[in-house]
């Protein structure tokens, strides 16, 4: 064997063992307990850069630890190749997508394969191939069967540069989540997904993923966004028609002076049909519905109306207020109507004084009395009731109550929950996607496929760029259809699937990938579900989480499984940046692993990827630094084979201190210490970079200990190979190819991940000596070394007899003596 290290000889030959001889392969069957770990699917859209392998080498070190731990580990991998990623991709390259993809599949499996980073391939799955979709129309039908899958006409978000419509959760500050291109409003008639139904079973639920971070919890709780309030019927003074508002603050009633409707209001575009003034009002409402809703809703944005020159009439005064539209109103949330009070909410309040509205004040702060004339801003705190007929003089949340009990007694209002979610848009008008299988007939309407049909196959030789039509609709042969049941001639859903949808079911795929009957064996699932440990970036706690949370509790319903949250555990890592900002192509900063991995290795990246910083935070990549990692392997490896002959033949220490003292029991002490740090730093907070520290540590005391030479004792031998095996089983997960090569030279038959992970022997965790520090009125004045354990007394006595101490008292009044077993004692004197 050559003792010189060359990476790409050792990595090659490990990375073919792994996989010959299946090591990573997951029976069904086996008796051990199970560990399902996932790391989210990509999209295959480009080559892999080192941002992403972050997420891949964090689960593959989990994988490795649970491997070594005795589990049934099952850990998949297979690509999101439908969609507006893979399909831009093809379009950027000149390429049909099914070409654009399998390429990127190709190579991004070949980098996975080079990191070292193992899957089982037998459970591959691959969304854009008919045997994945056919499961994904399949799901869509379940949900039109319960009524959960609909069409209907709306105002969707439009993204000009894909030309296509855009689900809420994919606008981001108002441009498109994957081009950033600014979104436009359009109606259309669409498919939806009622998520809704589910809103409070998943907000709800949030409290059973007690090993979520709380941040993502929170992000959806925030998306859900549940509000407990009253739904109030006002009157169109001219026609009596009700036009209801939603709102939280009803102890606010007597304060409304106008009315607000969103632009997009169904009674907006009858005022647009009246004279002179419509057409003034048709004008603004174009305009400003061209405007960027998220941008219209934000406080920093200008508040615009217009009169529409109604008015509407208070229930509860009997009083006439002004019917206004403006801008910042949007028709999702709520009822697209808002009382405004503009003494008590700020929106109100600009728009009030830009627009020489009344305003009244209803609630008084209790610290400092105003009148409207003399306020600079909406108080929107709480205090007594003023100007609120016989709720005067009542706090603000018990007339709340009361108001609301008598507008429900009176029948013109109801206590109600709104809810910020909105229904899951999944129509898509591009080429790459699983068809909508839905068939429609001038006789009978529209009309689902039927299952022994499926699946609707994405036909071949179409023009796929974008131009606002489904590229499907200018294919006659996929349009043209036979009606499931007259018969007779009908067409085809020209839409295809957002790929949200490929992806909020493919974990439950895995487990029986091949099935051609079913989308997945059920019992089996059962038996490996919820996936025990998630990884993936933060990005997705709204969308695919949501989504894939929502399909679970559905299927859940049906009975097709038995649990009702697909993710046990999850672990959202950080980005890694580079000059200050986010790997991209476009910024032109990313940073490709293929010749990082041929200079130096793959543990190297492995390892500089890791000891970059906490996983769950955002690293700056420095090329420079890379080196440090590969001189710290190539060290180790030095270091193993300088001492290999001394151990060769050496049986191991016993799981106790006995016959050890002086350097070998100091080194025994620190490879039991390294042990229990990483092992607690794996599985407590996955600060990989700290457990590298700590091998980097223990490679340290081993030098230390060879300072002298090889050894000749056979306990300091013994010590010296507990201490080179231990080093390489922690360094497994992290840097596996040099670990088992080097687990070999030691004369190992078998792989280092069917070895147990080492546990630490507890009475070589604590040290014989510890050092205390003195003080004397609180300033450090001298350090003792005493044992393990010293009774109190005796640390006081020993450290009133160090000399520097004696000279700080010298005669003073020891006024008392303050001692924290093992680590202080504070002298104070006068």
């Amino acid at each position: 064997m050559s003792k010189q290290y060359d990476p790409k000889i050792i990595e090659k030959k490990w990375q073919e063992y792994w996989a010959e001889s299946g090591l990573f392969k997951a029976p069904d069957n086996s008796p051990k307990k199970k560990f399902y770990c996932l790391m989210m699917f990509p999209y295959p859209s480009a080559a892999l850069h080192v941002g992403h392998g972050r997420n891949y080498i964090i689960g593959d070190v989990v994988a490795r630890y649970k491997l070594m731990q005795g589990y049934n580990l099952l850990t998949p991998m297979g690509w999101d190749s439908f969609g507006l990623p893979a399909e831009n991709a093809a379009i950027q390259g000149g390429l049909p997508p099914w070409v654009s993809t399998m390429r990127n599949i190709a190579t991004m499996k070949r980098q996975l394969n080079d990191w070292g980073v193992c899957f089982d391939w037998d459970r591959e799955v691959t969304s854009c191939l008919p045997d994945y979709y056919k499961w994904t129309q399949w799901l869509f039908l379940k949900l039109h069967e319960k009524g959960l899958a609909y069409r209907k006409k709306a105002a969707v978000n439009w993204c000009p540069s894909c030309s296509t419509v855009l689900a809420n959760e994919q606008v981001v500050e108002g441009a498109c989540e994957r081009c950033s291109t600014s979104v436009t409003q359009r109606e259309l008639e669409q498919w939806f997904f009622k998520i809704t139904a589910y809103a409070q079973r998943m907000l709800d639920d949030l409290k059973l993923l007690e090993h979520w971070p709380e941040r993502v919890k929170l992000m959806q709780e925030n998306w859900i966004g549940r509000s407990e309030g009253c739904e109030i019927d006002f009157r169109l003074a001219s026609t009596g028609e009700v036009v209801s508002c939603f709102t939280t603050r009803l102890d606010t009633i007597y304060g409304a002076t106008y009315m607000v409707l969103a632009p997009e209001h169904p009674l907006v575009k009858r005022f647009c049909e009246r004279g002179s003034q419509g057409k003034n009002l048709r004008a603004f409402v174009e305009r400003v519905t061209r405007q960027d809703r998220f941008m219209r809703a934000a406080d920093d944005t200008e508040k615009e109306g217009m009169d529409t020159g109604e008015t509407v009439v208070n229930p509860f005064t009997g009083g006439k207020i002004s019917l206004w539209v403006a801008n910042y109103v949007l028709m999702e949330y709520g009822t697209g109507a808002v009382m405004a009070v503009p003494a008590h909410d700020q929106r109100d309040f600009e728009f009030a004084k830009k627009f020489k509205l009344p305003i009244t004040m209803v609630i008084q702060d209790p610290e400092c009395e105003t009148t409207p004339r003399e306020m600079a801003a909406a108080y929107e705190g709480d205090g007594l009731q003023v100007n609120s007929a016989e709720f005067d003089g009542l706090p603000n949340r018990q007339a709340l109550e009361k108001m609301a009990d008598m507008m429900e007694s009176r029948g013109f209002g109801r206590r109600k929950i709104h809810y910020r979610l909105r229904d899951w848009l999944i129509s898509r008008q591009r080429y790459w996607g699983a068809p909508i299988p839905i068939i429609y007939c001038d006789s009978c309407g529209m009309v689902p496929v039927p299952e022994k049909d499926l699946p609707v196959l994405l036909p071949e030789n179409v023009e796929f760029k974008p131009t606002g039509e489904s590229p499907l609709a200018r294919c006659p042969a996929f349009v043209a259809a036979r009606c499931p049941k007259c018969g007779g001639a009908a067409r085809r859903e020209t839409d295809t699937m957002d790929t949200f949808v490929d992806s909020s079911w493919y974990y439950l795929r895995y487990i029986s990938p091949r099935e051609s009957e079913r989308p997945f064996d059920s019992e089996l699932v059962n038996r490996w579900l919820p996936v025990d440990q998630y990884i993936g970036g933060v990005e997705h706690a709204i969308l695919h989480l949501m989504y894939s949370r929502f399909v679970t509790k559905v299927l859940y319903d049906r009975g097709i499984v038995s649990f009702t949250e697909p993710f046990a555990n999850l672990f959202t890592q950080g980005m890694i940046i580079k000059d200050g900002a986010k790997m991209s192509k476009s910024k032109g900063n990313t940073v490709s692993p293929d010749a990082l991995i041929e200079k130096y290795g793959a543990d190297t990246v492995r390892f500089y990827t890791l000891f970059i910083g906490p996983p769950e935070k955002d690293a700056e990549w420095r090329d420079e630094s890379v080196v440090g990692a590969h001189r710290f392997l190539r060290g180790l490896w030095d270091l193993f084979f300088s001492v290999a002959d001394a151990v060769t033949g050496i049986p191991e220490p016993g799981r106790t201190r006995e016959g050890f003292s002086g350097g070998a029991l100091a080194l025994r002490r620190s490879v039991h210490k390294t042990i229990k740090k990483v092992t607690c730093d794996i599985e407590n907070s996955f600060h990989f970079n700290t457990a590298l520290a700590s091998l980097m540590e223990l490679e340290n005391s081993i030098r230390d200990f060879l300072r002298d030479g090889a050894p000749s004792a056979p306990g300091e031998r013994a010590a010296l190979r507990e201490a080179l095996r231990t080093i390489l089983l922690l360094l497994g997960p992290f840097a596996p190819h040099i670990a088992e090569e080097l687990w070999e030279a030691l004369g190992e038959k078998e792989t280092i991940f069917r070895h147990p992970w080492p546990e630490p022997v507890l009475e070589l965790l604590t040290d014989e000596e510890q050092t205390v520090v003195v003080q004397v009125n609180g300033k450090v004045r001298a350090r003792v070394t005493v044992k393990t354990g010293i009774s109190e007394e005796e640390l006081k006595e020993t450290a009133l007899a160090e000399e520097n101490i004696r000279a700080h008292i010298g005669g003073k009044q020891i006024i008392k003596t303050v001692v924290v077993p093992g680590r202080l004692v504070n002298i104070v004197v006068k």
